[in-house]
């Protein structure tokens, strides 16, 4: 996992409510589980015109221009701005994989569904939680004929406007070591690799008889 680390973007407004993550990455592109292929089919349903399937390309696709994220003054945005309870439906990682393939370092919003929220973490996006009021006024910089950018910094726990109004944002300790380290559950455990094994050597010292434990004149 990259780690995550301070950067100033453009930011993309999604004002809708509830989007769930059917709406983030349609269920018929389900079908993979290597974590790519899957930022030409981020809302899908919502930036092209036709039902798209797997294997098609953008250039085949019939565009919706009406779309967000189809806007000119939008494109290469990496953070997304959005409404209230963003990520809910199902469990699925691949709404998260495919937000950072299309190339989201974070996304903001009033709240966020639990899984989603957790699935944000282990796989090196950042959801940032705002107030309601923050957020609309956001919204209003974002749809402004000149845009919105600002500066997220994880380490400082805030997002600073162009003006330099800064705004803190609270974080888990634990969920930001790891999006700051760049490591998932696995790579937190293996960074205690050395005092998992001599905890399991003193372990076993102390209880040779157990399953697994050296005997006298073995080697691993």
């Amino acid at each position: 996992m990259k780690a995550f680390s301070t950067f100033t973007g453009l930011v993309a407004p999604l004002d809708r409510a509830n989007v769930d993550t059917d709406q983030i990455i349609p269920k018929q592109f389900l079908k993979s589980i290597r974590r790519t292929g899957f930022g030409d089919n981020l809302f899908d349903g919502w930036r092209y015109e036709d039902e798209g399937q797997p294997g098609q390309t953008a250039n085949e696709r019939r565009i919706n221009h009406k779309f967000v994220l189809n806007a000119p003054k939008y494109q290469g945005a990496q953070v997304l701005l959005a409404r209230q309870n963003f990520g809910c439906g199902s469990s699925r990682e691949h709404a998260v994989w495919a937000l950072m393939e299309y190339g989201f370092d974070a996304v903001i919003a009033p709240s966020f569904a639990d899984i989603f929220h957790s699935n944000c973490f282990k796989n090196g996006l950042l959801p940032i939680v705002l107030d309601e009021k923050v957020v609309d006024e956001l919204f209003d910089a974002a749809t402004s004929e000149m845009g919105l950018e600002l500066t997220v910094d994880l380490e400082a726990q805030t997002v600073t406007l162009r003006d330099g109004q800064s705004i803190g944002f609270d974080m888990d300790p634990v969920r930001k070591r790891k999006l700051l380290l760049g490591l998932d559950d696995i790579g937190l455990t293996l960074a205690e690799r050395d005092r998992i094994t001599a905890f399991e050597a003193a372990h076993y010292a102390r209880m040779p008889w157990l399953p697994g434990a050296r005997q006298e004149g073995e080697s691993r």
